[in-house]
């Protein structure tokens, strides 16, 4: 155990003072659903229509950092434990930073989706259930992850041989059955108004 003590620096410039500066409340959508649920493709439509409407956002998703940040975590319950820890305090430095932050990842468990919220001030954490029937995201498939993982080839799989824990209350349940991408995309930007 390291002697080194660790304290928190005080700076001037404020979360309160960057957010006004991009005159937008800064907020994090935190989107969770099955792999194949439609996180990625509804959170990229919804980056690219705040991008239009002039907002300051950053997009993170689970393959990307996966790439970089966490390139180091297996896929272990400890380890995605800890690359969802890793992703809710970047997470919170880009809301820090008065941006709003889009993160999609399965993150299956409520446990780990209460540690994100509870580093988050009071309405800054929007939990977004991205509503997907087991058959339908297997069926869709694009990885083949559930093929691997229905042959044996991954083990601990959300969805085939570890659950998937459904969000209890979350802010926005978006049903992707009969829910095109611009109408989902909508809701966000209705959650968006109402913080």
């Amino acid at each position: 155990m390291s002697a080194y003590k660790v304290f928190k620096q005080h700076v001037d410039v404020t979360k309160n003072l960057r957010s006004a500066s991009k005159n937008q409340k800064p907020c994090v959508f935190w989107l969770t659903g099955l792999s194949g649920s439609g996180k990625s493709t509804i959170a990229n439509a919804f980056d690219n229509k705040l991008h239009e409407m002039g907002k300051h956002t950053y997009l993170l998703d689970g393959d990307n950092v996966r790439l970089g940040l966490c390139k180091d975590l297996s896929f272990s319950k400890k380890d995605r434990a800890e690359n969802l820890r890793r992703v809710a305090e970047v997470s919170k430095l880009m809301v820090d930073a008065g941006l709003i932050v889009i993160s999609a990842f399965i993150s299956p468990f409520k446990q780990e989706r209460e540690m994100a919220r509870n580093i988050f001030d009071q309405g800054e954490f929007i939990e977004v259930f991205i509503d997907t029937p087991l058959k339908i995201a297997e069926k869709r498939d694009v990885k083949g992850l559930y093929k691997m993982a229905r042959a044996g080839e991954i083990k601990d799989f959300t969805g085939i041989d570890s659950p998937y824990e459904k969000p209890v209350n979350p802010e926005v349940i978006i049903e992707t059955v009969g829910c095109s991408v611009d109408e989902a995309v909508n809701q966000l930007l209705n959650a968006l108004s109402r913080l």
